[in-house]
């Protein structure tokens, strides 16, 4: 009787153990960004634009400083800071009342505003300003080392970093006193391509 009793308690327990096994949420996935967006094309890329059956709408074109790049039964189009895809959908937009279910691609054959977009650029109060090719693993502090840190009018706590997040401008402190003298790495940030840091100067 006792070894029944025994074995109907150790069954409940695995039982009640299996069912609060079952309540325990799985732990959030961590989150990944990429360092790199989708390409976005900039004033001066060369474009290839391909419209399937269509070779006389087919053509390569420059971007030109106003942005657009011009299109036969188009006209002019506007080309800067789209990705390809969005430049593609806007043409067959655009050609729907020309063409009959028209199909387009359109491919960056000289990016030359590539090197613009892919650099990370120090101005302000130190020793060197600098506009610098981007570097994966780069950080703040490895920008403000290459500027030769600040100069002796800096305000350095006020400094900020500027960063395009969404079409928007985002600001963000940096600590550079507290990051030089005192070790604190807190905003010592992660940098991305185009960012901008600033560093004041002191107002007497």
């Amino acid at each position: 009787m006792k070894k029944i009793a025994w074995l109907g308690l150790v069954c409940f327990a695995v039982i009640l153990a299996a069912c609060s096994g079952s309540k325990k949420t799985a732990a959030p996935p961590i989150s990944e960004r990429g360092v790199l967006d989708e390409y976005r094309i900039g004033v001066g890329d060369v474009l290839q634009v391909n419209v399937w059956r269509n070779p006389e709408l087919s053509m390569s074109v420059p971007v030109r400083p106003d942005g657009k790049i011009s299109m036969p039964l188009v006209g002019d189009i506007v080309a800067a800071n789209l990705t390809t895809k969005q430049l593609s959908a806007n043409i067959v937009d655009s050609l729907t009342n020309f063409v009959r279910t028209p199909q387009v691609t359109v491919i960056v054959t000289n990016p030359s505003s590539s090197d613009f977009q892919l650099r990370v650029r120090i101005t302000g109060a130190v020793r060197s300003p600098q506009s610098i090719p981007y570097r994966e693993g780069m950080t703040v502090l490895d920008l403000v080392l290459m500027a030769g840190g600040p100069n002796e009018f800096a305000s350095a706590n006020k400094a900020k970093l500027y960063r395009k997040v969404n079409n928007e401008t985002k600001v963000y402190p940096i600590y550079l006193g507290d990051l030089l003298e005192d070790g604190k790495v807190d905003t010592n940030y992660p940098l991305q391509p185009s960012d901008i840091v600033t560093v004041p100067e002191r107002s007497f």
